[in-house]
């Protein structure tokens, strides 16, 4: 569960295969793991990014909230409540999930791709 008391009791209920995130940071200035900045402009090929789940449906299978998910910016519909701004996917679009429930499982790496 979420400890940001923003998200922890949102006035939504999600449907069907629903899920809600909220990303976790902008698609600004970033750095390469050699300390190199690489500004918002440069083009790259298509790239994921990660978010955190804060609302499933009641059809969502494989995450849960609190989850942080990888997926498509391109393929998403953003939506705003109460002044935070989140992003609506059905579960098919998500690309993997990380979750620490995961890494307890002798045959899981914790992370699906």
């Amino acid at each position: 569960m979420s400890s940001n008391p923003t998200h922890d009791k949102l006035p939504i209920r999600m449907l069907h295969d629903r899920i809600l995130v909220r990303a976790d940071g902008e698609g600004g200035e970033r750095r390469s793991s050699g300390g190199i900045v690489i500004p918002a402009t440069a083009q790259v090929g298509r790239r994921l990014d990660w978010a955190e789940v804060v609302a499933v449906g009641q059809n969502v299978r494989t995450v849960e909230v609190g989850d942080r998910v990888l997926y498509d910016p391109e393929d998403r519909a953003e939506v705003e409540v109460r002044g935070v701004a989140y992003v609506l996917m059905r579960e098919r679009d998500l690309h993997a999930v990380a979750a620490e429930r995961l890494q307890g499982s002798d045959d899981s790496t914790g992370l699906y791709l």
